[in-house]
């Protein structure tokens, strides 16, 4: 199967990438992501994603990078914590781009690198994919069978940039929040 992949960060990519070409399918990598905070967090985790591209041999496409819409989505939600609604609204409007990008590349399939992460309920995201996709949506939990192990295990290979927070502004610590609106 042809699937659209939506990638949050290189090295989740690595492992959910890896695991779905074992299963056979072609992954066509869908890079979006207007949650990451500050502009230069994006820029180095997309770097990161072209060099997994790369080195697993698939095509990358970048959505458009606004995060004026993810605020004004979000915004009623910035007290939830991590986990909470604000989170349910970001995968819903990332997840939402990546079924129309599958759409318009005639692909037959999509999924998310979210589920590799160990503080994500893949529960709640393949809820939110299926509600967008119904049947289009590759139901997966890329953190079993050891995913998020393998996909650190190639980021350390590979020397990918490997972030310490989600990506949105809500999910950095205080300490580095402050340091990341200086100047802002």
């Amino acid at each position: 199967m042809k699937i659209a992949l939506h990638i949050c960060c290189g090295v989740c990519a690595a492992g959910a990438v890896k695991k779905l070409k074992e299963e056979g399918h072609q992954v066509f990598g869908f890079f979006y992501n207007p949650n990451i905070y500050p502009e230069e967090e994006y820029q180095k985790r997309l770097k990161a994603t072209y060099k997994v591209a790369h080195e697993l041999h698939f095509p990358l496409e970048i959505g458009i990078y606004d995060s004026k819409e993810w605020f004004k989505e979000t915004e009623h939600f910035k007290q939830e914590p991590e986990g909470g609604k604000r989170c349910e609204v970001c995968f819903k409007i990332r997840l939402k781009n990546t079924y129309h990008y599958m759409i318009n590349s005639g692909l037959d399939a999509f999924t998310t690198t979210l589920t590799i992460s160990p503080y994500k309920r893949a529960e709640v995201i393949n809820k939110i994919g299926r509600e967008i996709g119904r049947d289009r949506f590759l139901v997966r939990n890329f953190k079993k069978r050891e995913g998020f192990k393998i996909a650190i295990q190639l980021a350390k290979q590979w020397h990918l940039y490997q972030q310490n927070y989600c990506g949105c502004i809500y999910s950095m610590s205080r300490e580095s929040r402050s340091r990341g609106l200086k100047g802002k």
